[in-house]
C-alpha cells in the first residue's frame, strides 16, 4: 500500500486529499477515489 496526494477540483475550488491505495492501482482509479472522498466530505 502507498499513500498518494491528489488535488481535486470540486465546485471550482481545489482540494488536496490523500488516498491509500495498492501499489499497482491505475491513476484513473486513484483519481476516482480521491474525487469520491472530496464530494463525500463537502456535500451537505
Amino acid at each position: 500500500m502507498i499513500e498518494v496526494f491528489v488535488t481535486v477540483n470540486y465546485k471550482d475550488r481545489n482540494y488536496h486529499t490523500n488516498v491509500i491505495v495498492k501499489k499497482d492501482m491505475t491513476w484513473e482509479k486513484i483519481k476516482r477515489i480521491a474525487e469520491k472522498q472530496v464530494k463525500k466530505q463537502w456535500e451537505i
